[in-house]
Parts: C-alpha cells; structure tokens; sequence
C-alpha cells in the first residue's frame, strides 16, 4: 500500500514498514495540547459527552504551563480516516483555544 507524501503517509508508510496491520482497526490517540486547564477539560468534557466513541486522558504536558488531552479511538487507520479524524480534532482543539499536536498508535508487545 503506497500512501501520500505528507507526515501522516509517512508515518502510516512506518507503521507499514513495522509490520503493523492497517487493515484491522487500532486504538488511535489524538493529541491536543492548551494553555490553560479549564480549556482541556472543557474539550475533554465535550468530547465524552459527543458519539465520537473516545477514551481521553487530560494531564499536564512536560512543558511547564500547558494541558495535554490525549483522546483515544478504535478506528481503521487509512489516511482518509486518520486526516478526517485529525481535521476534527483540529476544529475542536480551537473552539476550546487549544491546537492538535498530531497523532500515534501504541502497539502491545
């Protein structure tokens, strides 16, 4: 499977190359990252409450100051999945005065 030239293909391509599935769904976990607390908590709230079906964690990032909300979802990971679901992630983050930070999967030994 061959993907496009931007960051998510590549990391998708990586993922390939691992011997990592692509056809199975996987937990994805979306990164959001604000200034202040109420803000990820607010999104955090948002997003528990909406039918995206996510597991989110907020806890405070290694930089000093700044909110990480960590949302997890079982989903395929095909590029068109993973740049629609980050383009959502994306317009949330905002409305909450925060930004995504990208994207990951965490595979089990």
């Amino acid at each position: 499977m061959t993907f496009p030239n931007d960051e998510n293909g590549l990391v998708l391509a990586e993922m390939q190359d691992a011997g990592i599935d692509l056809s199975k769904p996987l937990t994805v976990e979306f990164f959001q990252l604000f200034e202040q607390e109420k803000d990820a908590r607010a999104l955090a709230e948002f997003v528990l409450s909406s039918d995206m079906n996510a597991t989110v964690k907020v806890h405070p990032d290694q930089t000093p100051n700044i909110w990480d909300v960590d949302c997890q979802v079982e989903m395929l990971p095909s590029y068109e999945n993973i740049v629609a679901m980050e383009e959502k992630f994306e317009k949330l983050a905002n409305k909450y005065n925060g930004y995504n930070d990208g994207w990951g999967v965490q595979q089990d030994d």
